[in-house]
């Protein structure tokens, strides 16, 4: 720092509650996974060269002043691009769309693929935060996930999928051929033509998204609790100390009234002889520091479980749930409740007041 370089700051939210909530806030708005670093930049001086990201950036100025400049793509091929750029000449990105200096207190936001280089002007350091998300999570990425799994399908179901190459395909296609139109040639793309029609009623569009949301719910933030919904979680119930004897919560009952605690961290997996149920509440601030959290459930409690699902962020008694028996409901209440993933409305305490410690 002392010889003019800047100072990152990685993952805040790991041990910052405030920026913590901030990004586990946003991820449930966005549907993916939002992280944080900090830049502290010596006076005059300027960090990276010009450059774009695979991110959506929002920046918040927190101390200093910074100036950024911000550039077009050089090209159609690098709007909203997969992965981030190597260092540009300013003769390579022309001249900028948006030159401001952000103050304490400012936000500026770009999309990915815009090219950006920031600076500290004048005499006093810069300390400022990106804040960011969308990586790969882009409809080319559910695509990618779909296409495999469609033609497996397509090549074990569909006897055309299997059927072999003509003999002497290579003597019209490949590159050497692209601008033969012999009648071979023609047919050829014809059936490849035919094949991609058909391979499309094997594309499991909610297949690819639970693969997506799976890895999503293995980066996501657990969610950060208000003291008010902490006081009314599995993280402030239970047995405890008071007055010199043991105070004990009251289970989950029929009449509990109950939500789930976000409606993004949990997530329903099908399986062939159970539901998986993949959540986030016991996830790590480190990211990816622990496995993919789940829970295995009888498919009984599939119903109870979309019922959560919709009538989230609204509470709901426990004898609600649409599952044959009550046993069924308390225990599918009990389990999701242990798992940090419903809260109740009213503490479980015996001392039931909100600002009870």
């Amino acid at each position: 720092y002392q010889k003019g370089c800047s100072v990152r700051f990685l993952n805040p939210q790991s041990f910052s509650s405030s920026v913590w909530k901030l990004c586990s806030t946003l991820q449930e708005h966005f549907s993916c996974f939002v992280g944080a670093n900090i830049y502290l930049t010596p006076a005059g001086t300027q960090g990276f060269a010009p450059h774009y990201d695979d991110i959506e950036a929002f920046v918040l100025q927190l101390e200093g002043t910074k100036r950024w400049r911000l550039y077009n793509p050089r090209s159609d091929n690098e709007v909203l691009p997969r992965f981030s750029s190597p260092n540009f000449s300013q003769k390579q990105i022309g001249d900028p769309i948006i030159d401001v200096v952000l103050e304490p207190g400012d936000m500026l936001y770009f999309p990915r693929g815009i090219i950006h280089q920031a600076c500290t002007p004048g005499e006093s350091h810069s300390l400022h935060m990106t804040v960011s998300t969308c990586q790969k999570n882009a409809w080319g990425d559910l695509l990618e996930k779909m296409l495999p799994h469609a033609l497996a399908t397509a090549f074990e179901e569909d006897v055309d999928f299997r059927k072999s190459l003509p003999c002497d395909y290579l003597s019209y296609t490949g590159s050497t051929h692209s601008d033969s139109s012999s009648p071979q040639r023609v047919e050829f793309l014809r059936r490849v033509e035919k094949l991609l029609f058909k391979l499309k009623s094997y594309l499991t569009v909610d297949t690819a998204v639970d693969q997506m949301a799976s890895e999503y719910l293995h980066t996501a933030l657990p969610p950060c609790l208000s003291p008010e919904e902490r006081h009314c979680s599995v993280a402030e119930s239970g047995p405890r100390w008071k007055e010199g004897d043991v105070s004990t919560g009251r289970p989950i009952d029929l009449n509990s009234e109950v939500r789930l605690v976000r409606h993004g961290a949990l997530r329903i997996a099908p399986g062939e002889e159970s539901l998986t149920l993949l959540y986030t509440t016991n996830n790590s601030r480190v990211y990816k520091e622990k496995d993919v959290q789940s829970i295995e459930v009888d498919f009984e409690f599939a119903d109870g479980l979309e019922f959560l699902l919709q009538h989230y962020p609204q509470y709901t008694r426990v004898k609600s749930l649409p599952l044959d028996d009550n046993a069924a409901k308390c225990d599918l209440a009990s389990v999701l409740y242990d798992h940090g993933l419903l809260l109740t409305k009213h503490s479980l305490n015996d001392d039931a007041s909100p600002d009870y410690v």
